[in-house]
């Protein structure tokens, strides 16, 4: 293939994910692609660096199928290193550069990683693990070379990433994505926005996320400059968006909320934006944000487990306010049904269901919770949805117990187990509740050993410990103690009922937010 890319085409016309790399090389060559903090690459710097990479993998003793695990912040590294991996035909786990031992420990064993690249930095992170994995540094292997080897070519069906995520119990699990599910998510929205040649496309969440992901190839196939920064900050925002020219963007959780809660700027419509992908977008202000920054804010839905499954059209406009997520792409359908699987009519609301591609190959390790959410062959999403008479869909809550603080998942059982660790507590139930910023925040209710005082010292003190386990957005935001816990017969808690009778969940619960820091 020559030249730049067909967007009507109704499926993506790459192979592989290396595939992709190659030909964005071939057909945009110096042109810029990859804009960091710590530099930029063109496209044929990214192959020729992954290549080399990929070499240096397989001289390691990494091949096709084994996994490794990538532990990196916002760097060029990070988009190499995940090329690299899948060009070696293996499979790559990115990890959040923010988790302590206990999540890398379940993340590290659960995927059988048989390397990991990181940098110096986190090796005392990796080691307090305490999980054995060869450590490399990224720098280090990709200032060597290493013969070429065997070329390894992964076909659509071939497994890419283990893609870690919070699911309705226990602890993350990894949806098994392949390469087809990654071409094909970034290719429906190419498609399905217009990417045009001359965009610049801007994310701040962590790369090791889904999203940064697919918009890493998404700009692979359109040959746009893609920028990422260290991090969000609502402050520093825009500016950034002015500094880099940026004119596709994403925002996700409480992003929206927080932008708006900004003082207004002179400088407000100044910029290049010509479109603003989001998630979760408050229905009340939408027009609002529209108004304020000039451009147009359009919903899209979906989750690691089936990629894009809902959005709204740019045309859309007169969605705006109504708290519409959209329709389903090309290869997607979408219902709502009652509890026994059957479809509800319009404006009844019931589960949100999805079945069609791209859609993960399963949970790793998980048969039976991969048989759960997938059964009759639909994607059991676990939100509560309708449809409306447009055949627009509307999300007005959840079935899964996880809680989503802003744009991160939060598994109850994960933190539950690091907290049941510390000596003084008996036993303990997580349960998300209401927030006006972050949409839902966690709360631990705590049973105290005999001997242990239920004061702000023991509940702060808590929280210490379990920051020493656990990414800071994990962790509880309220402590309340309890002298017991409600059962089920079968001596589970119902968390149900510790939310019941409906009462202030802040009351007589200590704050420990400033205990998070």
């Amino acid at each position: 293939m020559a030249g730049p890319v067909d967007l009507s085409a109704v499926d993506p016309p790459w192979s592989s994910v290396g595939d992709l790399v190659r030909w964005a090389a071939r057909t945009f060559g110096d042109r810029e692609y990859l804009r960091f903090p710590d530099g930029g690459l063109s496209f044929v710097a990214v192959d020729a660096y992954s290549e080399r990479l990929a070499a240096r993998l397989a001289a390691a003793g990494v091949g096709p199928g084994d996994r490794v695990a990538v532990l990196l912040p916002n760097v060029t590294g990070w988009p190499l290193a995940w090329f690299a991996v899948l060009k070696a035909g293996a499979v790559t786990v990115p990890v959040d550069s923010r988790l302590r031992d206990a999540d890398l420990a379940h993340v590290l064993r659960d995927s059988g990683a048989v390397l990991v690249l990181t940098m110096p930095g986190y090796f005392d992170q990796v080691a307090a693990a305490g999980h054995p994995v060869p450590v490399h540094a990224l720098a280090d292997l990709l200032g060597e070379t290493a013969d070429p080897g065997a070329a390894v070519e992964p076909g659509p069906d071939d497994l890419a990433n283990f893609q870690y995520t919070s699911g309705t119990t226990g602890f993350p699990k990894a949806c098994m994505l392949s390469h087809d599910y990654w071409l094909r998510s970034a290719w429906l929205i190419a498609r399905g926005f217009g990417l045009r040649g001359d965009d610049v496309v801007l994310m701040t969440q962590p790369f090791s996320y889904l999203d940064p992901q697919w918009a890493a190839l998404l700009c692979l196939m359109g040959g746009n400059a893609y920028v990422v920064l260290p991090r969000f900050s609502a402050s520093g925002y825009w500016a950034a968006v002015r500094e880099h020219g940026a004119t596709v963007s994403y925002t996700i959780g409480t992003m929206p909320l927080l932008l708006h809660k900004q003082p207004p700027d002179p400088a407000d419509r100044d910029h290049r934006l010509r479109l603003m992908l989001c998630s979760a977008i408050p229905p009340d202000l939408h027009a609002a944000i529209e108004e304020r920054w000039g451009v147009p804010w359009r919903e899209i839905y979906g989750s690691t487990e089936s990629g894009l499954d809902l959005m709204v059209p740019m045309e859309a406009a007169d969605r705006v306010g109504t708290g519409s997520i959209g329709g389903p792409p090309p290869g997607k359908e979408v219902r709502v049904v009652d509890p026994d699987g059957r479809p509800l009519p319009d404006g009844e609301t019931g589960e949100i269901v999805v079945r069609g591609r791209p859609m993960m190959r399963g949970y790793r390790n998980h048969p039976e919770a991969t048989r759960t959410v997938l059964r009759g062959g639909w994607y059991h999403t676990g939100d509560l949805g309708y449809r409306d008479e447009r055949d627009g869909f509307h999300l007005v809550g959840r079935l899964k117990e996880m809680i989503r603080r802003g744009g991160e998942n939060i598994s109850a059982a994960q933190v539950e187990d690091v907290i049941g660790r510390h000596p003084a507590v008996l036993s303990v139930a997580l349960v998300g509740i209401p927030d006006d910023l972050y949409g839902e925040v966690p709360k631990a209710f705590v049973q105290l050993k005999p001997g242990h005082a239920p004061d702000a010292g023991t509940a702060a003190d808590i929280v210490a410990y379990a920051r020493g386990h656990l990414a800071r957005f994990k962790l509880p935001a309220f402590v309340e103690f309890v002298d017991g816990f409600p059962l089920t017969p079968s001596a589970r808690i119902q968390k149900r009922k510790l939310l019941e009778p409906a009462r202030d969940q802040r009351a007589g619960a200590f704050d420990v937010r400033e205990a998070r820091a």
